[in-house]
């Protein structure tokens, strides 16, 4: 799993790419929340273009960032998602609780 996060003014925009599975899991949480604390995060947007596969552990670490976001009244998105991955955000009911977006242009207009 790879990251590029950047942040924008009160929002973070995470990259990943790579498995998103138990095995690095606590890797990728441990790292956007350093960020959302150090930087004082209001939203989040999960770019998972280059996601190939996510297992339970990695729908932890979105709900988890959800949680935590939505606690500061702040908004959560995702990005880019390829269709094996919004099938498995969409089985798990987790579109319903975060906007799943084709591109960032999407989120604009929101």
């Amino acid at each position: 799993m790879r990251l590029d996060m950047r942040v924008i003014k009160d929002t973070l925009m995470v990259k990943i790419d790579g498995d998103v599975d138990m095995l690095v899991a606590e890797q990728l949480r441990q790292e956007i929340d350093r960020v959302i604390r150090v930087k004082n995060i209001k939203n989040l947007i999960l770019d998972m273009e280059g996601v190939t596969f996510m297992d339970s552990a990695g729908l932890g670490v979105v709900l988890g960032r959800y949680k935590k976001i939505a606690a500061t009244g702040g908004n959560m998105y995702i990005v880019r998602a390829k269709p094996v991955v919004k099938n498995i955000l969409e089985l798990s009911g987790v579109n319903k609780l975060v906007t799943v977006c084709a591109t960032e242009k999407e989120i604009i207009n929101l």
